[in-house]
C-alpha cells in the first residue's frame, strides 16, 4: 500500500513538472543565421507561433532542422514565451580542386560531385564527402584500377567556408594474365575465350587496349558467351559463377568463368499468330526458323525483325513481332510461335531536316522517296536515308520517326545530317626559271552554294601556257532526276617563250560539250554526252618518231565531234569514303561522222566493299580501258593514250610512268638533234588494266573515323599498246604485247583525310614487281582526290 502511494506521488510530481515546462509560443527568435535564409529554416521547423511547446515537440523540431543538412549544431531555448533557436551553420564550399586524375576528366568528376551535393557554393557535409570518395574509388575499380586511392582534404577558410582538395592516385590498370572457361564439354575452351572482347596481354594490346580489365566489358563478354550457346541450341546454358582474382600487387587479373551447358534443343514446329495484315505466304517466306534445325535465338530474332520490316513497309510502323520459344524437355525440342501485333497503320505528318546549315532543304527533300501524307514505309524511309548518304555532302545521316503527340496513327520523319566539305580548293603562286611567274587556282564544288549543283573552275597562267576551264552539272535539271551539264575549256602553249632544251610535244585545245543523265532505277542511270574539240599539235625538240609518224599520216590539226553513252550503278552507303556496297560504271565514247579522226574508247570502273569484321573492311577495285581507231585513221591518237602510275592507279610508281615508252629520236626528223644518251619517254598505250585489294581499318586513338580512311593495299596494273610493235620495228618494249606477267604491283599503306580544302591523300608504297624503265616513288601526296 505504501509502495503504491509512493509511485502515485512521484507520478504527480513529474506531471506537474512537465506541465510547468510546457508553454504556448508567443514568438520565435533565431540567432546565428549567415547564408541560410530564415524562410528556409521556418519552412523546415514544425512549430509555429501559437503552438504548444514541450520537451517532445522541441526534440522533434531539433531533428527536423538537422535533417536539412544546413546546420552542424542546433540549440532550442526559452525566453519567457519566446522560443529561441541558436544555430551554427555548416561551412560552404568555396573551391574544389582535383589533382592526379587522367583516366576520368576533371569536368566529369566535378559533374559527379555536383550530382552528389558537392559543388562550389553548396553547404559542405562530411558524410557526403565520404560517400563521394567511396564512389570515386568504385569508378576506378570498375575501370580495373584496383590500386586507385582517393584522398580528400578539407581546408578551413575565413567566413565559415572550406576549400576541398581531392588528390587522386589512379594507379595502373590491372592487366589480364589468364582467362579460363570451366565446365564446357561441347565447345573447346579456346573457341569460347576467343569470343571475349577482353584478351590476355599480347602483341597488339598496347594499341587495342583489350588486356585491361573492366567490369562492363566482362558483362558484355558473358552475354556474348550466352548468345553463342543460345544460337547453337543450348537454351538452358547458364553462367554459374565468375571469379575475378587479383594479384597482391593489384597489377594482374585472373578470370575464371564456370558454365553449365545443358542439352542441345532442336525446333519442333513454327507457328504464326496474330493479325498478319499481309498475305500469310509472304510472311512464311520470311521465316528463317525451320522445323528440324538446331534452335538459334539469333535466327529467331532475325526472323522477327524481317517480319517487322515487312509490316513497316505497309505502314505499320509500330508493329511488334515477338518470337516465343516453348521448350519440351522430354524430347529436347522447342516450339517457336511468332506473335504478330501490327498496331495501327501510321501516316507521315511532316518530314523535317536538321543540321543542314549550308545545304538547302530542297536538295534533301528531292531525294525523299517517302512522301508526306502517305503511309510510313520503313523501306522508303531507309531508301531516302541511303540516297542522302550517297550525295557525299554529309558525314552522317540519322533518321527518327517519333509519333505525333495525341495521335496513334501519325508519325513525323526527322532526318538529322552532319555536313562535311564536298569539294576542293587549290591555289598556286610560283616562279620557274623556264616558265617565269606561274599563277593558278582551281575550285571544284559538288554542292555549290548549297544548291547540290557541281561547279568546277580552273585558271592557270604562266609565260608559256594558259589553261582555262569551266564545268557545271545540275543533277536535278527536271524533277524526275534528269541531269544536265555543260563544260568549256581552252589550253594553249607558246614555245617561243619556253626556254628549254627538250620537249616532246604539246596540244593546244579548246572546245566544249553537254551531257544528260537519266535514272533507270534507284541505283542506276544512263548518261549521254556530245562534245566538240579542236586540237592543234605543236612539236618540240626531240619529238619522238611515233608522233611524227602519226602527224605525217593524219596532219597536225583536228576538229572532232564526240558522242558518248554511259551506264552507272551504285549501292554505296556513302558518297565519300564508303565502307559498304558497290559501284560500277561503263562508258563508250567515239568520234562521230564529220570528225577529222575516227577512234573510240571503252572504260570500266568498279569497286566493292566486303565487311570482314566490325572494324575491318575489304575493298576490291578495278579500272579497265581500251581504245582503237577505225575507218581511215591509222592508230588511236597518241594524246588519247592511257597512262598508269600514281594515285587511283598503281601507287609506288611515279604518275604516268608505267607502260610503253617511245623510241628515242634519231635526229632524222626536222628540227631535231640526235642525242645517244636520251632516255625514252612514257608514251602510254591503248589498253589500261589496273586494280587492287585494300583492307580498311580504323586509326588507333582517333574517335571520329568518318572523315578519315586508312588502308593496307596491294595495287597491280600496267598500260599496253597492241599497235606499237606493228608501227615501229625499232620498239621492242615489253609493254607492246598484252602480257599479264608484265603487270606492275606494289604494297603499302595509304591515308585519306577530308579537310575544308578537299581530300588530302598520302601513301607509302614499296614496289614488289617493277617493269623495265618504270620509275618508282615511295612516298606520294595528293590534294583533291580519294582512293
Amino acid at each position: 500500500m505504501k509502495r503504491y502511494l509512493l509511485c502515485a506521488l512521484l507520478g504527480a510530481l513529474l506531471s506537474t513538472e512537465v506541465y510547468a515546462d510546457a508553454f504556448r509560443i508567443a514568438d520565435i527568435r533565431v540567432n546565428g543565421l549567415q547564408r541560410v535564409s530564415a524562410g528556409s529554416l521556418f519552412s523546415a521547423l514544425p512549430l509555429n507561433v501559437g503552438d504548444q511547446a514541450d520537451d517532445h515537440t522541441l526534440v522533434e523540431a531539433t531533428r527536423a532542422l538537422f535533417k536539412t543538412g544546413f546546420f552542424q549544431d542546433i540549440r532550442l531555448g526559452r525566453d519567457g514565451n519566446v522560443l529561441v533557436i541558436e544555430v551554427v551553420e555548416r561551412p560552404s564550399i568555396s573551391t574544389i580542386e582535383i589533382d592526379g586524375n587522367k583516366a576520368i576528366s576533371t569536368e566529369d568528376l566535378l559533374k559527379g560531385l555536383k550530382q552528389s551535393g558537392l559543388a562550389e557554393g553548396e553547404i559542405f557535409q562530411r558524410a557526403t564527402l565520404e560517400g563521394v570518395r567511396n564512389e570515386l574509388q568504385r569508378q576506378y575499380i570498375a575501370q580495373g584500377r584496383y590500386a586507385a586511392e582517393v584522398e580528400a582534404d578539407v581546408v578551413p577558410q575565413p567566413r565559415n567556408r572550406v576549400s576541398l582538395k581531392i588528390t587522386i592516385s589512379e594507379g595502373p590498370v590491372a592487366t589480364i594474365q589468364h582467362i579460363n572457361v570451366v565446365g564446357n564439354t561441347v565447345f573447346p575452351t579456346q573457341d569460347l575465350v576467343d569470343l571475349f572482347e577482353l584478351k590476355t596481354t599480347g602483341w597488339f594490346s598496347f594499341f587495342k587496349n583489350d588486356d585491361k580489365y573492366a567490369r562492363e566489358k566482362l558483362s558484355g563478354d558473358l552475354e556474348r558467351l550466352r548468345s553463342y550457346y543460345l544460337d547453337r541450341g543450348y537454351i538452358n546454358m547458364d553462367v554459374a559463377s565468375t571469379q575475378v582474382s587479383i594479384t597482391p600487387d593489384k597489377k594482374h587479373v585472373y578470370i575464371t568463368v564456370n558454365v553449365n551447358e545443358g542439352e542441345k534443343y532442336t525446333v519442333r514446329e513454327v507457328k504464326l499468330t496474330g493479325d498478319l495484315k499481309v498475305p500469310q505466304e509472304e510472311v512464311e517466306a520470311l521465316l528463317l526458323v525451320k522445323e528440324g534445325q538446331v534452335f538459334s535465338r539469333k535466327v529467331m530474332t532475325t526472323t522477327g525483325e524481317l517480319i517487322t520490316r515487312r509490316l513497316g513497309n505497309e505502314g505499320y510502323t509500330f508493329a511488334n513481332v515477338n518470337g516465343v520459344p516453348q521448350a519440351h524437355d522430354e524430347d529436347k525440342t522447342v516450339s517457336v510461335t511468332f506473335v504478330v501485333e501490327p498496331g495501327n497503320r501510321a501516316y507521315v505528318n511532316r518530314i523535317n531536316f536538321r543540321g543542314n546549315t549550308k545545304t538547302e532543304d530542297e536538295v534533301l527533300r528531292r531525294e525523299m522517296r517517302q512522301m508526306e501524307g502517305g503511309w510510313a514505309s520503313t523501306y522508303l524511309i531507309d531508301q531516302s536515308k541511303a540516297r542522302l548518304e550517297r550525295l557525299g555532302f554529309f558525314k552522317e545521316v540519322n533518321v527518327e520517326t517519333p509519333a505525333v503527340p495525341g495521335r496513334d496513327d501519325q508519325v513525323d520523319v526527322n532526318y538529322t545530317v552532319e555536313e562535311q566539305p564536298s569539294g576542293s580548293i587549290t591555289a598556286s603562286v610560283g616562279f620557274a626559271q623556264n616558265a617565269g611567274l606561274i599563277l593558278g587556282g582551281s575550285i571544284v564544288q559538288n554542292n555549290f552554294l548549297g544548291t547540290g549543283n557541281r561547279v568546277s573552275v580552273n585558271l592557270t597562267r604562266s609565260e608559256y601556257q594558259e589553261v582555262y576551264s569551266f564545268g557545271f552539272v545540275d543533277p536535278y535539271w527536271t524533277v524526275d532526276g534528269v541531269s544536265f551539264g555543260y563544260n568549256a575549256f581552252y589550253r594553249t602553249t607558246d614555245y617561243d617563250e619556253l626556254d628549254v632544251d627538250i620537249s616532246s610535244y604539246a596540244v593546244d585545245s579548246f572546245g566544249g560539250g553537254i551531257s544528260f543523265g537519266y535514272p533507270i532505277s534507284e541505283i542506276s542511270r544512263l548518261t549521254y554526252g556530245l562534245s566538240v574539240q579542236q586540237d592543234d599539235i605543236n612539236t618540240g625538240i626531240y619529238t619522238v618518231d611515233e608522233i611524227y609518224d602519226f602527224l605525217r599520216q593524219e596532219g597536225d590539226s583536228y576538229l572532232n565531234l564526240k558522242g558518248s553513252i554511259g551506264w552507272s550503278e551504285s549501292t554505296l552507303n556513302r558518297g565519300v569514303l564508303a565502307t559498304r556496297g558497290y559501284s560500277q560504271s561503263l562508258v563508250f565514247e567515239t568520234t562521230l561522222p564529220g570528225s577529222d579522226l575516227s577512234f573510240y574508247k571503252v572504260d570500266y570502273r568498279g569497286q566493292r566493299f566486303a565487311p570482314l569484321t566490325e572494324n575491318l573492311t575489304m575493298r576490291y577495285h578495278a579500272e579497265l580501258g581500251y581504245g582503237d581507231s577505225y575507218g581511215s585513221t591509222s592508230d588511236l591518237p597518241f594524246y588519247e593514250h592511257y597512262y598508269a602510275g600514281g594515285f587511283n592507279s598503281v601507287r609506288g610508281f611515279k604518275d604516268n610512268t608505267l607502260g610503253p615508252r617511245s623510241t628515242p629520236s634519231t635526229g632524222s626528223n626536222p628540227g631535231t638533234v640526235y642525242d645517244p644518251d636520251q632516255d625514252p619517254l612514257p608514251f602510254g598505250g591503248n589498253v589500261l588494266m589496273t586494280g587492287g585489294v585494300e583492307v580498311l581499318f580504323p586509326v588507333p586513338f582517333i574517335k571520329d573515323q568518318r572523315s578519315l580512311r586508312t588502308a593496307l593495299f596491294w595495287d597491280v596494273g600496267n598500260v599496253f599498246d597492241t599497235n606499237c610493235s606493228k608501227s615501229q620495228d625499232a620498239r621492242k618494249d615489253a609493254a607492246c604485247d598484252l602480257d599479264f606477267g608484265n603487270l606492275a604491283s606494289s604494297v603499302g599503306v595509304g591515308v585519306t583525310w577530308i579537310t575544308a580544302l578537299g581530300p588530302l591523300s598520302f601513301s607509302l608504297a614499296a614496289p614488289i614487281k617493277k617493269p623495265d624503265d618504270a620509275e618508282t616513288q615511295i612516298f606520294q601526296f595528293s590534294l583533291g582526290q580519294t582512293f
